[in-house]
């Protein structure tokens, strides 16, 4: 199949399928940034078919309302990314964010050339030191106790979510971790400012106030704090940056056009810049990101809390083009383990026992479906 794809010239997208499938939670899930626990897990799968009978797979946002604009795809050229990535964008200005559809071509083209998606992004390294991104809030000696199980599976890092109105208690699991753990993990906190999930109005801090609890992190050295103000405030950022000695400042999760990711290295507002490529401006645009921000010493490693073909599409750019030092690696066991992550694949993914993700060997993406779990929990 991959042969026929190189050699023949017109190859066409035939069909674009969208698998809407959702994991009931049982017990739910009380992530850090969610208003309720979560009750169910949902996962688009994008399928991209071409006459050549090569397939790309794609997920992350939910791609809600898509089908009005598949038009614009059906009967393209799958390998004319770029372009497909001017068309996204404009879609993405009147609808929703639908880069889940990139990393399925990106997924062709590396089928097609036979190697991993990484290498057509670079190839810099075969795979990044992983951090456990813990994502629910557990009191002081629970997170310690965490933190020495996630030491003993091989992490070198994790992340804590740290609540600005519950600080007293998030500063204490901070300090509980640090003590237990001493200066084999890194730790890094993240403070859920950036954005609000639909519905939630609460105010993000202010720059007086993100200040003083960055001050106070730095005594734990903590590596870096994640989201301390709103996404769109570039000048507290890059103030809060400037002020602050210690700890480094995150963000650009959930950044939705590649002028604002620009603007945001422009205005050096990060240490370390984590746009996510299947929900904030894609792959193609996040490895310009990366190397933009890598060019002025500057760190570059994605969010990736989508799903196990989300966190995979994040590897392969952050991994192509060198960057890290850690990529993330949603973990918080027993609420949130990679069988519940990964329930649409074959076999859920997990770094080595040395704490590396490694990028898959197999070209492409390196993802396989589980047909069964596909068809259990179709919506």
């Amino acid at each position: 199949m991959a042969g026929r794809l190189r050699d023949t010239p017109d190859v066409r997208i035939t069909g674009i399928r969208l698998d809407r499938l959702v994991l009931p939670l049982d017990p739910p899930f009380a992530a850090a940034w969610d208003p309720i626990p979560r009750g169910s897990f949902g996962a688009t799968i994008v399928r991209v078919e071409t006459d050549a009978g090569v397939v790309g797979v794609g997920s992350g946002d939910t791609m809600d309302g898509f089908e009005a604009f598949e038009h614009l795809f059906i009967g393209t050229d799958p390998a004319a990314i770029a372009h497909h990535v001017r068309v996204l964008e404009t879609i993405d200005f009147h609808a929703g964010r639908y880069w889940p559809l990139e990393a399925a071509l990106w997924d062709i083209a590396g089928q097609v050339a036979g190697v991993p998606v990484a290498t057509l992004f670079g190839g810099a390294t075969t795979g990044i030191p992983a951090y456990a991104s813990c994502g629910s809030h557990l009191s002081p000696a629970a997170r310690a106790e965490s933190a020495l199980h996630l030491r003993d599976e091989g992490f070198a890092a994790l992340k804590i979510r740290v609540d600005p109105r519950r600080l007293e208690e998030g500063l204490a699991s901070v300090a509980a971790t640090r003590h237990a753990v001493g200066d084999s993990m890194a730790i890094m906190v993240d403070l859920n400012q950036g954005w609000r999930m639909a519905g939630d109005t609460t105010p993000s801090l202010d720059p007086v106030a993100a200040r003083e609890i960055a001050l106070q992190l730095a005594e734990y050295d903590v590596l870096w704090l994640e989201e301390p103000l709103a996404g769109t405030d570039l000048t507290g950022l890059a103030a809060l940056r400037a002020s602050t000695t210690g700890v480094r400042i995150a963000g650009g999760e959930m950044t939705r056009t590649f002028a604002e990711l620009v603007a945001a290295v422009e205005a050096d507002a990060f240490d370390v810049h984590q746009p996510d490529v299947v929900l904030a401006a894609g792959m193609l645009h996040g490895r310009a990101i990366a190397e933009l921000a890598l060019a002025r010493n500057r760190w570059y490693t994605p969010h990736t809390w989508t799903n196990g073909i989300g966190l995979l599409a994040n590897l392969h750019v952050a991994a192509g083009v060198g960057g890290g030092p850690f990529i993330e690696f949603p973990y918080d066991p027993p609420g949130w383990t990679p069988e519940r992550r990964d329930f649409m694949l074959a076999e859920p993914l997990r770094p080595g026992r040395d704490g590396i993700l490694r990028v898959p060997a197999t070209p492409g993406l390196g993802l396989v479906l589980d047909a069964s779990a596909m068809k259990r929990y179709a919506a």
